[in-house]
């Protein structure tokens, strides 16, 4: 029986006390005999508890105890991660081989008390202005364009004045992990000596720590840039906490709640705002804020190069006789005059851009959908004006224009007006011209003029604004009477 303090309190008088028997104080206090002797004599406390009921484990012999004990040295031996003994396998061994009859529990219990848990101790650390930085990955949620999706958000951290630098993008490829230093190292104005980083593939062919082969890209870019790395080992995320911890405060303060952005490029401009403003902050134990120890850094960064790394991932492609190429298992269309040239695509963390002897032909917004095709109707328009019978049942038509504009092309007399709305649409714009409809009346017949027609905005004439008020000048005319005096006959 487990008493509380004020019981354990009037046995140990009625003992000390009155020298009661044991029988005496159990009687006196209503509780048993086997209580009062367990605590009479002040051997045992109430506040003092194992966990057990003070019996011995059951079956928990010399002999088990050097079976468990050679199961867990034999793990050190092999010091195989994922293929260790845990309590249940040697409780099981210890059934089959050893005919044992106790609990799970027992074996579990003994097991935790050979391996108690390390207690966490860190060693404070300190960093001279410009000499190393910090990057990690991290996700977080979003709603972008009205869906919901998770995105990666790129960060780094200076490790002298702790000022951040936060990116977001689709996917931690090695574009994307490019791009993100390469922008990080801009938004500061130069390169810390050193950059802390895990062992992520984006950066590291093989090995860990001080035996990571690098990936032959993040070679080239930490040599244009001029800076070493330090690639921490192997589940040491305390070698990079400053990082660490950006991670959560951004989710925490820049993305609850939930952003609801149109494009990647809103949500990265309101990331970018959050940099600008945490160097207003002053962090706990330091005597200057975040920006005024960044002014003091930037002065010991190693300077920019003349012009920035590319951190896309370029190929060369065919272009196919649908006007298509194929960049990351997902197709992008071009102006038609390029099928069957060769051109240059350059995959950045959220933009494709296409080139022709390095003239950019075609941009999109990164797609990173399996299989999808992306067609833009002006990179058609001149081949259908030509083929104009196409026009219904023409893809690049049919997946880039919006069902309202669809209708209305319907309704037009023939495939030549429905081009002549498509030119309509790329000149002036889809709203432009379902505004314009609208104006038309129900039961008025569309044509592509009288579409035109009500688009044109009636200029407005200013009114004529007539001054009542006219100042007149009198006329001086002692000018007179001195001419007459002089002789001078008008």
């Amino acid at each position: 029986m487990i008493i509380d303090v004020e019981v354990y309190e009037q046995i140990r008088y009625l003992y000390e006390q009155e020298g009661l028997s044991q029988r005496n104080i159990a009687k006196k206090l209503g509780i048993s005999r086997t209580t009062v002797k367990k605590y009479y004599l002040g051997e045992t406390v109430p506040w003092e508890r194992n966990g057990t009921s003070g019996r011995d484990p059951y079956m928990l012999t010399s002999r088990i105890k050097v079976f468990i004990q050679s199961c867990l040295e034999e793990d050190e031996t092999h010091n195989i991660k994922k293929q260790k003994h845990t309590a249940r396998r040697i409780h099981e061994r210890l059934v089959e081989d050893y005919a044992f009859t106790g609990g799970e529990s027992t074996i579990r219990n003994y097991v935790a008390s050979l391996k108690p848990e390390p207690t966490k101790v860190f060693i404070p650390l300190s960093y001279e202005p410009g000499e190393a930085i910090q990057i990690d990955w991290g996700e977080a949620t979003v709603f972008l364009n009205g869906k919901k999706i998770k995105i990666n958000l790129f960060c780094m951290r200076q490790c002298y004045s702790a000022d951040i630098f936060v990116i977001a993008f689709y996917k931690q490829n090695e574009e994307s992990f490019l791009e993100g230093i390469a922008e990080g190292l801009k938004y500061f104005g130069g390169s810390s000596a050193r950059m802390i980083f895990d062992n992520a593939k984006v950066a590291v062919k093989e090995g860990f720590g001080s035996h990571a082969v690098v990936q032959n890209r993040y070679k080239a870019l930490s040599a244009h840039y001029a800076f070493k790395t330090d690639f921490c080992n192997i589940a040491a995320g305390h070698e990079k906490g400053l990082v660490e911890g950006l991670v959560g405060y951004i989710r925490r303060n820049a993305l609850v709640p939930i952003p609801r952005v149109e494009t990647i490029e809103a949500l990265n401009d309101a990331l970018f705002k959050r940099c600008i403003k945490y160097r207003n902050h002053k962090i706990k134990g330091r005597d200057l804020t975040v920006g005024e120890m960044f002014h003091i850094e930037k002065n010991h960064f190693i300077s920019l190069p003349k012009y920035p790394f590319d951190t896309s991932r370029s190929i060369t492609k065919k272009v196919g006789e649908f006007s298509l190429v194929t960049f990351d298992r997902s197709s992008y269309s071009v102006p038609f005059i390029y099928c069957g040239k060769d051109i240059t695509i350059k995959g950045y963390g959220t933009k494709i851009m296409m080139f022709y002897r390095m003239e950019k032909i075609a941009e999109y917004d990164r797609v990173y959908k399996c299989n999808s095709v992306n067609y833009r109707l002006e990179h058609y328009i001149d081949l259908i004006e030509k083929r104009p019978r196409s026009v219904y049942n023409a893809k690049p038509v049919k997946e880039t224009l919006s069902a309202e504009l669809l209708a209305i092309g319907n309704r037009l007399s023939g495939p030549k007006e429905v081009v002549q709305l498509l030119r309509l649409c790329i000149d002036q714009g889809e709203d432009a011209i379902i505004k314009a409809v609208q104006y038309l009346s129900p039961s008025q017949t569309i044509s592509i003029e009288a579409i035109k027609s009500s688009m044109i905005v009636p200029s407005i004439t200013k009114p004529l604004v007539i001054c009542d008020k006219i100042k007149v000048i009198p006329t001086n005319l002692s000018k007179y009477d001195t001419l007459i005096r002089g002789g001078i006959a008008l």
